[in-house]
C-alpha cells in the first residue's frame, strides 16, 4: 500500500499499473482516491471493496489523533492471497493495520479549522483587544477605522476561540462586538501537532 497526499488532476503514480480508480466524497469533507494498481493477480480484484472498506473504516478514526483523516490517495500494488485463510474480512483488517503503519510513517499534518474574526472596538480598547488576539495565534489581516471605532480583521484557529465572548466583554467594558466564518483547515504547528499525538497516544493506553 502506498499513501500520499490527493489534490485534483495529480498524475498517475510513477512505477505503478493503474487498474482501476475510484475517488470518494467523504461525509466529513475531502476525499479518498483508491488507485488498484495489482499485476498478476497477487490479490484477486474482488477483494478491493473490502479492503477500501478497511481504509475507509481507518479514516472515520485517524492514526494520529483519532480524528477524521481527508484528501489521500491510497495505491494498493502487491500482496497475497491464501487459499484457505483469505476472506472480506481477513483483507478487511490487513487493510487497516497496513494504512495505519504507512500513515504514521508518512509525515501526516493534523489540520486544525480557522475562522475569519472581524472585531469592531473603540479606539480606547484597542491595543488590549489586539493583545488578546496574539496570545491566541491569531494573524492581523487588516485594520480600519470608522470615526471613533476600530475594526480588526483576523484569522484564528477555532481551538483558540475558547470563551472568547466573554473575554471580549471583560476587555471592552462590554461595548466591542464580533463575528465569525469558517475560512480555511491549516496545518498546526509541529509543537502543537506533537503535544496532540503523544496527548492521543496516551488515552489509547489507559483505554486498553
Amino acid at each position: 500500500m502506498r499513501i500520499e497526499p490527493y489534490y485534483e488532476g495529480m498524475p498517475n503514480p510513477d512505477g505503478l499499473s493503474v487498474r482501476n480508480v475510484e475517488v470518494d466524497e467523504l461525509d466529513w469533507g475531502g476525499k479518498l482516491a483508491f488507485y488498484w494498481c495489482v499485476v498478476g493477480g497477487t490479490i484477486d480484484s474482488k477483494y478491493s471493496s473490502a479492503i477500501k472498506k478497511g481504509i475507509m473504516q481507518k479514516m472515520v478514526e485517524g492514526p494520529l489523533t483519532g480524528s477524521n483523516c481527508q484528501d489521500i490517495r491510497v495505491c494498493i500494488f502487491d500482496g497475497k492471497m491464501h487459499p484457505v485463510d483469505s476472506n472480506d474480512m481477513a483483507f478487511m483488517l490487513a487493510s487497516i493495520g497496513a494504512f495505519k503503519a504507512a500513515f504514521k510513517n508518512a509525515g501526516a499534518q493534523i489540520l486544525e479549522p480557522i475562522y475569519d474574526v472581524d472585531i469592531t472596538c473603540s479606539d480606547a480598547f484597542m491595543g488590549d483587544i489586539m493583545g488578546d488576539l496574539q496570545t491566541r495565534r491569531a494573524i492581523i489581516m487588516g485594520m480600519d477605522s470608522d470615526g471613533h471605532y476600530q475594526k480588526i480583521k483576523a484569522r484564528v484557529p477555532i481551538a483558540e476561540m475558547y470563551q472568547y465572548s466573554s473575554t471580549l466583554r471583560s476587555l471592552s467594558q462590554g461595548k466591542a462586538k464580533f463575528t465569525r466564518t469558517f475560512a480555511d483547515y491549516v496545518a498546526v504547528p509541529a509543537d502543537i501537532q506533537q503535544k496532540l499525538i503523544a496527548e492521543h497516544k496516551e488515552e489509547e493506553e489507559e483505554n486498553h
